[in-house]
């Protein structure tokens, strides 16, 4: 546990933090893969290129620094930055190398006004932050190698099937091959998928949102081909080159966008490719007796996956109703969807149970936002939304709202 005196100034430093944050994280990470290459196999470099990975880090750094006397305060931020770093097969060994460029970044933001006592202050700091999540993913580590078909980092699995699902989204579907079972996992978890592109400097690690529940065959993901975008190279290089029979280094799966241990009813709402970890949640309640809705929001029915799926679980405790934002002309309305345009406050209203549901949605950057926006303006309680997004939280209460 840190001194009270590196506490006050850790503490003290938090309004720099939140100034020149974001610029001391991009001199991060510059400086990391300056000095260690290697590592640009493990973090996704569109991230980094967008500027994504370093705001996060410096939202991360700015909690750190308002709650380090709290750090009870950090739990859910602990909690998932410890499960993408298991994903992702995080070593103690990494730490250092990290706190080294960081340490290093902030002097050279900050100049003379990090003082060797500000600096000595943030290596203890950061010691005592690293202690905590390799602890924290050490018990992940553990925990995965003792369940069924669990193992620790990466390992070998083969394509058994692709399956196009819509005009722009396919599934793969993965099996181990050394034909141990495949590991188990949680409704809404994802597996890190590491390719080694021809032609590329170094390998490439993206998260993808596991899509199924209940097939003991095989894992599936479900991947959207991002057309025209030169910063889809995984995605697309998913659908275009890989094919079956190939083989895919994968992690465990992860992530604690999962559903809660609970009674209540539940809400899913899916904008696009956000629908991939909620099928899998749709797919696991059946049975359990929870009134769920469904809503799925995407732009037409060559778009829309899982169409079929969806209306094969037969309970009559789950519904669905369809958004269609560009409908095609062939598309009839109360045959294929059920409404046109954005989500409304009024539609959503209209999917919420009188008492109160857990709601959990997932889809891109601006539907996020519309839909976080619906649910504050309803009076949804905050302890009962659950979302999975990359990014500092704030960023979805910006006022756009646009699809």
């Amino acid at each position: 546990m840190a001194s009270e005196k590196t506490i006050e100034i850790v503490k003290s430093t938090a309004p720099v933090l939140k100034e020149h944050g974001e610029t001391i994280t991009k001199v991060f990470y510059k400086r990391l893969f300056e000095n260690h290459p290697e590592l640009k196999n493990i973090f996704n470099m569109t991230h980094q290129k967008k500027g994504t990975q370093p705001k996060v880090l410096a939202s991360t750094i700015l909690q750190y620094a308002t709650y380090i006397d709290q750090l009870d305060k950090l739990g859910d931020a602990v909690g998932t930055i410890a499960q993408k770093h298991s994903s992702l097969a995080i070593k103690p060994e990494m730490y250092p190398i990290v706190g080294k460029n960081l340490l290093a970044a902030i002097k050279e933001v900050l100049g003379e006004a990090a003082t060797p006592e500000i600096i000595d202050a943030w290596a203890e700091a950061y010691g005592d932050l690293s202690k905590i999540f390799i602890n924290v993913e050490d018990q992940i580590y553990q925990q995965n190698e003792s369940s069924e078909g669990g193992f620790r980092g990466k390992k070998p699995f083969k394509v058994a099937r692709k399956i196009m699902e819509s005009k722009t989204i396919t599934s793969i579907y993965l099996t181990p091959v050394d034909g141990s079972p495949i590991p188990n996992y949680l409704p809404g978890q994802y597996i890190a998928i590491t390719l080694d592109i021809a032609g590329h400097a170094h390998k490439h690690t993206r998260n993808y949102s596991l899509s199924d529940y209940g097939n003991t065959k095989a894992l599936r993901i479900s991947v959207k081909k991002e057309l025209g975008d030169p910063d889809g190279v995984v995605s697309n290089y998913l659908h275009e080159k890989v094919q079956e029979g190939d083989i895919l280094e994968i992690g465990m799966p992860s992530g604690d966008f999962t559903l809660k241990e609970s009674s209540k009813p539940v809400v899913l709402i899916a904008g696009g490719v956000g629908i991939t970890p909620l099928i899998s949640m749709y797919k696991s309640l059946k049975g359990k007796g929870r009134k769920t809705n469904l809503i799925q929001c995407t732009p037409n029915s060559a778009t829309r996956p899982f169409g079929n799926e969806i209306q094969l679980q037969d309970d009559p405790n789950l519904s669905t109703i369809v958004g269609f934002s560009d409908p095609l002309a062939s598309d009839k309305k109360g045959e294929n969807y059920d409404f046109e345009g954005l989500l409304t406050e009024e539609i959503l209203k209209s999917q919420l149970p009188e008492e109160p549901a857990e709601v959990y949605f997932c889809g891109p950057t601006p539907f996020m936002r519309l839909v976080l926006k619906l649910l504050n303006n309803l009076g949804v309680k905050e302890e009962n939304i659950f979302y999975e997004f990359f990014g500092p939280a704030e960023e979805l209460l910006e006022e756009e709202a646009t699809m």
